[in-house]
């Protein structure tokens, strides 16, 4: 999707060869935007180094847990926009791992918002990638923006905190943030296996049952990650404009549906219905169902997906189809680039 406004840019993109950092990425780069990539490792697996554009990107090698590489990455960037995504992004990692979790996703955060208040005079956007986790558990649905962070679980309180953090920046200082709240975020190059749609897929595509971490009736929201992008590309134009500023907004299709559901969907779509999942029925310390409401991102920043839940996994089944095959998994000879 074509957009001159980002035409000459410079951004900065934390955990540009994740889900979402390669995919916005590339995107921006399609726009004609300078883009800086702030990443710990460079995995040659991610769709970003796939595709071949990651040599187009300024790389900047270093964790979010050093303030020093971080200002330094803004300050050799110039850049006028940062779109924070990079985290731990793995509820059951942060619950292990509480530590690792906490330096990065907390750390990480107030790190980025520091540099770009010493940066203010070139820094005019900077959009936090939240979560709906924010939130914690609630017991009414869906989630709307005024509803209180009230997270209790590591990942819950990191993504809490991190947004609370981006809030007293921009009353404190007039630090130009805002703050995007996804639902789950799915699509090619999510190569975390213990996530149930990139799990599920890679499962079929090898003729083995799905494996259901729960109990199977556990509810959520799942966004196609182009649509992720634009929600993340038209929150950072409006901070950008002077619109939005200090704001939290919710991003989703507004279709929650259960584990089982989604599970039988990909079956249908991959004609896999004969390999029955495995209810393992253990996860722990997850939130049972959540799901958002996105009338203000709708209202206000005039998004919407355009991508139903149908369509996505179409395209994120062949995505994982032909880079299952470029691996070697599938046992095709198909090369992928």
């Amino acid at each position: 999707m074509q957009n001159s406004f980002w035409q000459g840019q410079r951004v900065l993109v934390t955990g540009a060869t994740g889900l979402v950092g390669s995919w916005l990425t590339k995107e921006l780069l399609a726009n004609g935007a300078k883009v800086t990539a702030l990443t710990r490792d460079l995995s040659p697996q991610s769709e970003l180094v796939l595709s071949g554009q990651y040599k187009q990107v300024q790389i900047i090698r270093g964790g979010l847990e050093s303030y020093e590489t971080v200002e330094r990455a803004i300050s050799q960037s110039e850049c006028s926009s940062i779109i924070h995504l990079a985290a731990q992004a793995i509820v059951s990692t942060a619950r292990r791992s509480p530590l690792l979790t906490f330096e990065s996703n907390i750390r990480g955060t107030y790190h980025v918002l520091e540099a770009a208040r010493i940066h203010r005079d070139y820094v005019k956007a900077v959009v936090f990638a939240s979560s709906d986790k924010a939130y914690g558990a609630a017991p009414n649905l869906p989630y709307f923006e005024d509803m209180p962070l009230a997270g209790e679980q590591p990942y819950e309180v990191s993504k809490s905190c991190g947004d609370l953090i981006c809030q007293s920046y921009y009353k404190s200082y007039s630090t130009p943030v805002a703050v995007a709240r996804c639902g789950n975020i799915y699509g090619g190059g999510d190569l975390n296996f213990s996530r149930i749609i990139p799990g599920t897929i890679r499962s079929l595509l090898l003729g083995e049952r799905p494996q259901i971490r729960s109990d199977g009736t556990f509810v959520r929201d799942y966004i196609y990650v182009k649509d992720t992008v634009q929600a993340y590309l038209s929150l950072a134009q409006a901070v950008y404009e002077g619109r939005c500023l200090g704001e939290a907004f919710n991003f989703s299709p507004e279709r929650p549906v259960s584990v089982l559901e989604l599970v039988k969907l990909i079956q249908e779509k991959m004609s896999a219905q004969h390999l029955k999942p495995v209810i393992e029925d253990k996860a722990c310390g997850e939130i049972h169902s959540q799901y958002l409401d996105s009338t203000k991102a709708t209202k206000l920043l005039k998004w919407k997906p355009q991508f139903s839940l149908e369509e996505g996994l179409a395209e994120t089944i062949d995505w994982y189809r032909e880079f299952l095959s470029y691996t070697g998994e599938l046992a095709k000879t198909t090369v992928r680039r």
